[in-house]
C-alpha cells in the first residue's frame, strides 16, 4: 500500500521569542523523526510567533528569523520539515520553507494575504505567485498557507489538479465561537471537490487578546474526518495517510480529468524532496480528540489566553478585585484554573453600599477556590473624596460623581497592590458593559488585562453554571447566579436601573456590534423602539472609553478592539 506517515506538531509558539520557538520546533522534529514519520509540518510564522505584528517593520527581526531557520535547517535530518517563518527577497513574505537532509529545498509563499477581522497581512507582506508539488518519496503533496485553503480554486486545487495526494495547510487561525465547526465543513468540500487528503494544522496558545485553539484537521479524499487533534493544548498528531484510496477516487471522477487537461501540466512545479526509507510501524498513536460543546470551548479558550498572557508577560501572580457579583466571581474561577490558586489574590473593598450578602459571597467563593483575600474598606477613604470636594459639590444631589469615586478608589487600592508586588491586576468587566459604557474609567476598567472583555453577560452565566456542573458543587456561590446584579454604587442600586435586562440587551448588542445590523433590522427582532435607540446611543458614545480598556480574550466573531474599529468623534447615527 501506498502511504505517507505525516506529523503535525500543534505547537504554542510566542511572538518574538525565536530562541524559544526554533528549540520547540527542533525537539519536535526529531520526535517526529523518531517515530518514523516522512514529513513533519509546524505552525504559520512557527519561527516568529504569531501575529509579530511591527516587528516585521525592523530589518534586524527580519535578519534573526531568517538565522533562527538556519538553526532548524542544520537539525534537521531524514525527515521533511516545513517550517512557518518570514523569507525575505526583494520584499518580505509570510513563507513555508520545505527543509530535508540540512537542505532547504524549496520556499512556499502565501498567496492570499488576509486583511480582514484581526488580520493586518497586506500591511507587511507581498503576495506569492507560485503553487509548487513536493514528491515526498513516492507520494505528491501540496504545500499552502492558511488563507490559501479558504478559496475554492486557490493554490490548493492547483495543486491538486497537479497531482498532489495530500495537501498540507499550516496556520495560525484564531478561536472564536462557532468557528471549529465552520472550518470542517469548508474543509470537508475542499478535500472531496479536489479528490485529496487535506492536512489543516493550527497553532495553539493565547497572545494578547488572541487565543488560537489548535483542533488540526485530517480529511480524507472523500471528504470525511480521518483526525481531529487536541483543542486548546499541544499536541503532536501522527498518521498513516493511505494514498492508494486517493488514486482509486481519481479513477472514478471524469469531471477532474477535464480540469487537469485544461490546467496543462506546465503551470505547476513539482520538486523532489526526499527518498523514503525503511521505517518501524507507527507506534505512537492516541485517539483523535472529541469536539468540546460550545461552552467549554469558550471558557477553555479564557483558561488559555489567561495563561499565556500571564505567562508569556513574566508575572508571577494575578490580583482581582472581588464584589460578591458573578463577573468577579467567574474572573476568578477562570484564573485559577489557569494558573493555580497560589498565584490568584482576591481584594474585597467594601463601601457604605456593600451588602452583607455580597461580604458572605465573596468569603465564600475564596474558600471554595481556595485563594487569599485580603479586604480594605473604603469608607473612610470615600469620605475623605467628598470632603475635599465639598465646596464644590455643596447643594447639588449625588449622581455618577460620587458613585465614580467609588469604583476610582477600589482602581487604585488595585494598581497600588499592583504595584508595590507585582501582581497583574485582572479587570472583571464583560463585553454588555464595555458595550454600552456601563463601566468607570480609571475605576472598575482600571488594570492589565481583561478576562471576561469580550463575554456577553448572559454567556458569564452559562460560564458559570458550566464551571459550577464540572465542578459537581457550587463553585461560584449559588446566590451569586441568581441575585439581581447591581454595581453597589449607591442604595438599593440595580443594574436594570441603567440597562435594560441582559436577556434583552444582549439580543441587541450582537445585531449591532456583531452583525451590522440596522436600525430597523433590529426592531423586527423584536426590540423596542425607545430601548433599542438608548442602547445604539450608548454604544456610539462609548467608544472613547473601550479606546482606553485593557486588551481582552477574543471569543466571538467581532470584539472590540482588534475586529471593530470605529472613530470616538463620531456624529453618524444609525436611526
Amino acid at each position: 500500500m501506498k502511504t505517507l506517515r505525516l506529523a503535525l506538531a500543534q505547537i504554542n509558539t510566542t511572538v518574538g521569542d525565536l530562541e524559544g520557538n526554533t528549540g520547540k520546533i527542533i525537539r519536535n522534529i526529531e520526535r517526529a523523526g523518531e517515530a518514523g514519520a516522512d514529513m513533519v509540518a509546524f505552525p504559520e510564522l512557527a519561527v516568529t510567533g504569531y501575529p509579530p505584528e511591527d516587528l516585521l517593520l525592523k530589518p534586524k527581526f527580519i535578519d534573526d528569523n531568517l538565522s533562527a531557520l538556519e538553526e532548524i535547517r542544520k537539525s534537521t535530518g531524514d525527515i521533511v520539515a516545513v517550517v512557518g517563518f518570514v523569507d525575505r527577497t526583494s520584499d518580505i513574505y509570510n513563507a513555508a520553507a520545505i527543509i530535508h537532509d540540512r537542505e532547504l529545498v524549496h520556499v512556499y509563499h502565501k498567496m492570499y494575504l488576509p486583511n480582514y477581522s484581526v488580520f493586518d497581512e497586506m500591511r507587511y507582506f507581498q503576495a506569492g505567485d507560485e503553487a509548487p508539488v513536493y514528491k515526498v518519496g513516492d507520494a505528491v503533496v501540496g504545500v499552502n498557507i492558511c488563507e490559501d485553503i479558504w478559496y475554492p480554486d486557490g493554490p490548493a486545487r492547483t495543486q491538486a489538479l497537479a497531482g498532489a495526494e495530500v495537501i498540507v495547510n499550516i496556520n495560525a487561525s484564531p478561536y472564536h465561537t462557532g468557528k471549529a465547526r465552520f472550518r470542517e465543513r469548508m474543509l470537508s468540500t475542499r478535500a472531496s471537490d479536489s479528490s485529496v487528503i487535506i492536512a489543516y494544522l493550527n497553532m495553539v496558545g493565547g497572545q494578547d487578546e488572541l487565543v488560537f485553539d489548535g483542533h488540526s484537521l485530517l480529511f480524507d479524499e472523500s471528504g470525511d474526518l480521518l483526525f481531529r487533534g487536541r483543542q486548546f493544548e499541544e499536541d503532536l498528531v501522527l498518521i498513516d495517510l493511505n494514498l492508494d484510496a486517493v488514486f482509486m477516487r481519481r479513477l472514478h471522477d471524469p469531471r477532474r480529468r477535464q480540469e487537469v487537461f485544461a490546467l496543462g501540466g506546465d503551470e505547476v512545479t513539482v520538486i523532489p524532496v526526499h527518498d523514503r526509507t525503511a521505517r518501524k510501524p507507527l507506534e505512537y498513536k492516541h485517539a483523535p480528540a472529541a469536539s468540546l460543546s460550545e461552552t467549554e470551548e469558550v471558557y477553555s479558550a479564557l483558561v488559555l489566553g489567561t495563561r499565556d498572557y500571564v505567562h508569556k508577560n513574566g508575572f508571577e501572580n494575578v490580583v482581582i478585585g472581588l464584589s460578591g457579583g458573578i463577573d468577579s466571581s467567574l474572573v476568578a474561577a477562570i484564573a485559577v484554573d489557569a494558573l493555580g490558586n497560589e498565584r490568584v489574590r482576591g481584594l474585597f473593598m467594601p463601601s457604605p453600599y456593600t451588602s452583607n450578602e455580597s461580604r458572605e459571597d465573596v468569603f465564600e467563593l475564596a474558600g471554595n477556590l481556595a485563594i487569599e483575600v485580603s479586604e480594605i474598606p473604603i469608607d473612610g477613604i470615600f469620605r475623605s473624596y467628598l470632603n475635599a470636594l465639598d465646596a464644590f459639590f455643596k447643594d447639588m444631589p449625588p449622581d455618577a460623581a460620587e458613585e465614580n469615586i467609588q469604583a476610582r478608589i477600589r482602581g487604585n487600592l488595585l494598581m497600588a497592590m499592583s504595584n508595590k508586588f507585582g501582581w497583574l491586576v485582572l479587570t472583571t468587566g464583560n463585553k454588555s458593559e464595555m458595550s454600552v459604557g456601563y463601566a468607570t474609567l480609571y475605576g472598575d476598567m482600571a488594570g492589565g488585562f481583561a478576562i471576561i472583555k469580550d463575554v456577553p453577560k448572559t454567556l458569564v452565566y452559562r460560564l458559570s453554571e458550566w464551571r459550577n456542573e464540572k465542578a459537581g458543587k457550587a463553585l461560584i456561590p449559588d446566590r451569586v447566579l441568581w441575585k439581581e446584579p447591581s454595581a453597589e454604587l449607591r442604595p438599593d442600586q440595580k443594574d436594570t436601573d441603567t440597562l435594560p435586562p441582559y436577556e434583552v440587551l444582549d439580543p441587541v448588542l450582537k445585531a449591532y456590534i456583531e452583525e451590522d445590523r440596522s436600525f430597523d433590522e433590529i426592531i423586527n427582532l423584536g426590540c423596542e423602539v425607545e430601548c433599542t435607540k438608548r442602547v445604539i446611543d450608548m454604544i456610539d458614545r462609548s467608544e472613547y472609553k473601550r479606546r482606553q480598556s485593557p486588551p481582552g480574550i477574543k471569543i466571538t466573531p467581532r470584539a472590540f478592539g482588534r475586529d471593530r474599529r470605529f472613530p470616538i468623534t463620531n456624529r453618524y447615527r444609525s436611526y
